[in-house]
């Protein structure tokens, strides 16, 4: 279960950063939530995993 909320994790930092990078492409003009939805998922799960590794 740790490893698989771990990459869940890292899958969605990646999303991040892409969503960020397609953002800042089209200078702004697509939605920010490419880059802001991932990173609440990340979020998330970096914060599930933490308190599941203890």
């Amino acid at each position: 279960m740790k490893k698989l909320v771990w990459l869940l994790s890292v899958v969605f930092v990646i999303l991040t950063f892409l969503g960020a990078g397609y953002v800042l492409y089209y200078n702004g003009a697509v939605n920010a939530g490419y880059a802001v939805i991932p990173m609440l998922f990340a979020l998330i799960s970096i914060t599930y995993y933490k308190k599941i590794k203890k």
